[in-house]
């Protein structure tokens, strides 16, 4: 029997933030449709899904960063009209000086972290549009509104996120549909020791927030029907403050007049 909510896929959920995405959608009693390259991972954690939650979990390993496994999933995605939720949380890091960063790896980044979230968005939203429900999550990073040295091509990936993710709410405003953008902070995943920098030795562990609590304020946002969700940020009215300068940019361009400040030269 499938589940009345549908099934919930959830990509890079062999560990860390999927992996507890993928408890926590099976706790509300979604079926789960979990992807990642680490198949053996994936067994083990939904035998312990199915066992935990009582629901179908199946899985399907991929590596998403290449353009043949991808072509393949977003078309398992496109035909399977039980999806009904859609975790975008794959994500590749590499922290190093751009000068040090080859093209190759740089391209690994834009491959997962862009490539593969919009196929896989594009691969759900008609369907979701049709049926006028369905209930997209992209994971971003508060990273995506900054860059560090070390950082500019994940930044670069994750602002693309970011700003995507808010087009696609303009787009289904008037819709059922509910699209999130989660933006955590310095998380305890393995990404740290992929990125090459090693957050446990690095980072103060009093700025590190667990996968647990990311997802859990991730979800209450979603929940509240929040558009952007930064788990971490007491103050909200930062992000607004933030929001409120952009949006107010497109309305003071819009004018065939240069700025004073390149005209007042003497």
């Amino acid at each position: 029997m499938s589940s009345k909510l549908g099934t919930a896929v959830v990509t890079g959920a062999s560990s860390g933030i999927g992996a507890v995405y993928a408890d926590r959608l099976g706790a509300r009693g979604y079926d789960l449709l979990l992807v990642a390259r680490r198949v053996e991972r994936l067994e083990k954690l939904a035998a312990d899904l199915r066992s935990k939650h009582g629901v179908h979990v199946e899985v399907v390993g991929a590596d998403l960063g290449k353009a043949s496994d991808l072509e393949q999933f977003a078309d398992r995605l496109r035909g399977d009209e039980h999806v009904t939720l859609l975790v975008n949380n794959a994500g590749l890091a590499y922290m190093t000086p751009s000068a040090d960063l080859s093209a190759a790896r740089a391209q690994e980044q834009i491959n997962v972290n862009v490539t593969a979230l919009v196929q896989l968005s594009l691969a759900v939203l008609p369907r979701f549009v049709a049926k006028n429900a369905g209930t997209l999550i992209n994971i971003s990073s508060v990273l995506s509104i900054f860059a560090m040295p070390l950082s500019t091509t994940y930044s670069g990936t994750k602002a693309f996120v970011t700003l995507f993710t808010q087009g696609l709410q303009q787009e289904v405003k008037d819709t059922n549909i509910r699209i999130q953008a989660v933006l955590p902070a310095s998380t305890a995943t393995e990404i740290w020791d992929v990125a090459g920098i090693g957050g446990h030795g690095v980072l103060d562990p009093a700025t590190v927030m667990s996968t647990e609590v990311c997802v859990d304020a991730a979800l209450a946002g979603l929940d509240a029907g929040e558009l952007i969700t930064l788990p971490s940020l007491e103050d909200g009215a930062l992000w607004s403050h933030l929001e409120q300068a952009r949006l107010a940019i497109p309305a003071a361009v819009n004018t065939r007049i240069p700025a004073s400040r390149y005209t007042s030269r003497a």
